[in-house]
């Protein structure tokens, strides 16, 4: 499979892709107010994508559990400005992580290549047009419930089956818009209204994703169910379980990988393409 965004073309029977997050916001749950300043935001983008990050992620909106929503021109004031700056020094991939069609509508205007949308398109009837019309590949994940009430006890009946169905409606969502195909990717939405079980059951079988035959976005970085089974270590000290979450997928069939740590989750990804691929150096 291959995807091109930005005059870049992603081959995924090569090797998999380091997404790098930039989160603008006071409030996100490893890196709130690191990078509000836009200066400090570009900087650090130019930094990722020196060390190995083939996209940056653009958010102006927490999404950790229990946040509250912000304004569209809020958001859009925090992520606009840091697109348009970026652009002009670098021509490395921008996704915009937003679930509001204005808000990617400003930032696509600003330089952006990729809509990053946590509701995989069901927040707002008019994101799959906006694609479309754009031309913008996208990313669709799966959440159960929003960011303010999703992990209040999610519960599930079958787990893969129900995010499988979520996703392929989220896919004919977009197709029926105008979107082609080839430009989907889909996300299983780890930590999303999941459990600690529930997200280690997901990148176990992740692999059953690869039967929707897009290519296959997953963040597990520095997440709670890391902390959870490395026996309660705060964020900052998450980053060999992501790494280890992160080899796991890679194995079992991910081919974006987005994480806050581009330098280790790199080399850690190129090592686990070597296993999966079996190359010889």
């Amino acid at each position: 499979m291959k995807l091109q965004a930005g005059g870049h073309i992603f081959d995924f029977s090569k090797r998999t892709f380091i997404m790098g997050i930039l989160n603008v916001t006071p409030d996100s749950f490893s890196d709130g107010g690191l990078h509000m300043d836009p200066g400090a935001a570009v900087e650090h983008a130019l930094e990722m994508a020196s060390l190995g990050a083939d996209i940056i992620d653009i958010g102006g909106e927490s999404t950790r559990p229990g946040s509250l929503p912000v304004n569209e021109e809020m958001e859009i004031g925090r992520t606009a400005p840091v697109i348009r700056a970026l652009r002009k020094r670098s021509s490395v991939p921008v996704s915009i992580d937003t679930y509001r069609s204005a808000v990617a509508r400003a930032a696509l205007d600003a330089g952006a290549d990729i809509i990053n949308d946590i509701s995989g398109m069901r927040f707002d009837s008019a994101m799959p047009g906006l694609a479309a019309s754009y031309k913008a590949p996208v990313v669709l994940m799966h959440i159960k419930g929003t960011p303010k009430d999703m992990q209040k006890n999610p519960v599930y009946e079958a787990l893969i089956p129900e995010i499988l169905d979520y996703l392929r409606g989220s896919v004919r969502i977009a197709i029926e818009a105008g979107v082609e195909r080839d430009k989907i990717m889909i996300d299983p939405g780890i930590g999303f209204g999941k459990t600690t079980p529930q997200n280690l059951e997901i990148l176990k079988n992740l692999d059953i994703f690869t039967g929707l035959e897009l290519p296959i976005l997953v963040g597990p970085s520095r997440k709670a169910f890391i902390g959870n089974v490395s026996g309660g270590l705060p964020v900052g000290e998450r980053l060999e379980g992501t790494l280890a979450a992160l080899s796991a997928a890679i194995l079992n069939g991910a081919d974006i990988v987005r994480v806050h740590d581009v330098k280790e989750a790199a080399r850690a990804a190129r090592v686990a393409d070597a296993i999966k691929r079996a190359r010889s150096f």
